[in-house]
């Protein structure tokens, strides 16, 4: 039986326009002479679809598509299509009024449903808020097509439906296990289609996961996820196959539609490929390749195809101008120099530079006059007060504006250019630099900014050496440098780690050796910064723990840290 992945990329509510993918890997399996397509989770509606399924029109429409998809493909070639389907019963059994749900589709009917078991509901994800969780795993058979009277019996298992191992995690998270539940009634292979956003390195958990359950159950196992960008997160699929013995026998390319052939035989009752695994890369490229194609999706799917940045001749900036011209080619890149009377001429020099090696438009606007008029209109009102951060900030503020203007007037998506380290606590200005339609590294540690920048000249010089040797400085006073008010960035990077990501006390990271004080005025900054994050651009996630649809925290609250 020959089986073709198609790691699909979904456009969010656009139910046309994924039929019609849909159908186009259909004809592709026809013309294969393949039996069985595997498409991703909900791959019919895109995911994330968050409150568009508390639509009913929405959810009307999808099971519409869905049956002209059913009379429109091959006869002979069953499908399974990710879809959300109605709970009939939920208003009497006091249930949600949804499944997340995956359809059979053969002979131009809907042949069987199957609902997702294990519903996530931590991170970025909340499907229990709109889904019902499915009471039983299920399989369905399709006939051999070498051999009469023999049938292949297939287990369907959705996404988070094969996370639930208790050898492999050490614990359970859910009562049941849907892979041990199809082993029960003796599946020959079971396959998952999923929809699993990326963060750095998840592939080789997943691989893991999947060589541990295939070898202890002894069972294959085929794995179709998703791919591309929805809001903040990048599905970078990967998806891929295991034997029974738990080898990895197929592994497709990341972060680009692919399709892909597997077969099972009858004889061994095995499925074999040539082997195609992926070659190592390392964690910058996949970081690169992920952030690319965040920042494409998230433009094409909003309507954009030109983006405009502020150049300030820094490297976050840098990075921000290198990811866009990548992916969205460098003509459709517009970065704007604002120098002002605290500007460096080497950050202009250097911003040029840049602009020049990748080819992407530039141009300056002084910003002198505009903070001249500032402090005159605000001169009666500040003028008992000493200088401070305020007329500091001000001249963010008013780069901020002009940028917001000429997206405005161009039609171009602003780029916010912060990094994680800043936004974590609050070295950012609201209505600033802080202004933006998407927050391209918004989840990346400013020591990871460095790394990226010097795996991207590692054969040429993109971002000017320069830029990369000079210490990091906001140019908002003279002489002014990061290090003036933060600790070097390879310890605050640390700290910021264990207080984000792993969610250590105070005490827990002070057994490590740090000094209390410093611990204390992190984390008192990183819970002060919590209103500004709230009101930042969507930035796309490639940690565990970003700020973003995962990150809950108050805003007014007493937190105690000690």
């Amino acid at each position: 039986m020959k089986i073709l992945i198609a790691q699909l990329n979904p456009v969010v509510g656009n139910l046309k326009y994924n039929a019609d993918n849909i159908y186009k890997s259909a004809i592709l399996a026809k013309q294969r002479e393949v039996q069985l397509l595997l498409t991703p989770e909900l791959s019919l509606c895109g995911y994330p679809p968050k409150d568009l399924v508390l639509s009913s029109t929405f959810i009307e429409n999808s099971w519409l598509e869905l049956q002209k998809l059913a009379k429109r493909i091959p006869k002979k070639l069953a499908i399974l299509v990710g879809i959300v389907t109605k709970n009939y019963y939920s208003d009497i059994k006091g249930e949600k009024p949804l499944f997340n749900s995956v359809v059979l589709l053969q002979n131009n009917t809907i042949k069987q449903i199957f609902h997702k078991r294990l519903l996530p509901n931590y991170d970025v994800f909340d499907e229990k808020r709109y889904f019902e969780s499915g009471k039983t795993s299920n399989f369905f058979e399709l006939p051999s097509s070498s051999q009469e009277n023999q049938f292949s019996r297939i287990g369907v298992t959705i996404c988070e439906d094969l996370w639930n191992d208790q050898i492999f995690w050490g614990q359970r998270n859910y009562k049941n296990n849907p892979i041990e539940d199809l082993v029960k009634y003796k599946v020959d292979f079971i396959v998952n289609l999923s929809a699993s956003p990326y963060i750095i390195r998840k592939q080789k958990v997943r691989e893991s996961m999947l060589k541990h359950s295939s070898r202890l159950y002894q069972v294959p196992i085929v794995y179709v996820n998703q791919v591309g960008g929805n809001d903040d997160l990048i599905f970078d699929g990967y998806s891929c196959a295991t034997n029974k013995k738990g080898e990895i026998i197929l592994c497709t390319k990341g972060f680009q539609v692919r399709t892909e052939i597997i077969e099972y035989s009858h004889i061994t009752r095995d499925l074999k490929v040539s082997f195609n695994k992926n070659s190592n890369i390392t964690k910058e490229e996949e970081i690169w390749s992920a952030l690319v194609l965040g920042l494409r999706d998230y433009a094409i799917k909003c309507g954009f195809s030109k983006v405009v940045l502020g150049l300030s001749g820094g490297i976050d900036s840098s990075l921000v101008a290198s990811i866009a011209a990548e992916s969205l080619g460098p003509k459709n890149v517009l970065g704007i120099l604002m120098p002002s009377p605290h500007s460096s001429q080497h950050s202009i020099t250097d911003a040029r530079h840049l602009a020049n090696n990748l080819g992407i438009n530039s141009y300056m606007i002084p910003i002198n006059n505009i903070m001249l008029a500032y402090d005159f209109s605000l001169n009666s009102l500040f003028k008992t007060v000493e200088i401070g951060i305020a007329e500091e900030n001000l001249q963010s503020r008013i780069r901020g504006n002009i940028l917001m203007a000429i997206a405005n007037k161009f039609g171009h998506l602003l780029l916010s250019t912060g990094n994680k380290s800043e936004i974590s606590i609050g070295y950012c200005t609201l209505y600033g630099d802080m202004n933006g339609g998407i927050g391209v590294i918004a989840d990346v540690a400013k020591t990871q900014v460095f790394s990226l920048c010097n795996w991207l000249n590692r054969f040429q010089e993109i971002i000017p050496n320069n830029i990369l040797i000079k210490p990091p400085s906001a140019e908002l006073k003279p002489n002014q440098i990061d290090q003036d008010s933060l600790p070097p960035y390879n310890i605050l990077d640390d700290l910021l780690n264990r207080f984000i990501n792993h969610h250590q006390s105070i005490e827990e990271i002070q057994k490590v050796g740090f000094d209390y004080d410093l611990l204390y005025k992190i984390a008192k900054l990183i819970i002060r910064a919590e209103f500004k994050r709230k009101q930042a651009p969507p930035g796309l996630k490639i940690t565990n723990q970003a700020f973003g649809t995962g990150w809950r925290m108050p805003i007014a609250s007493h937190f105690e840290l000690n």
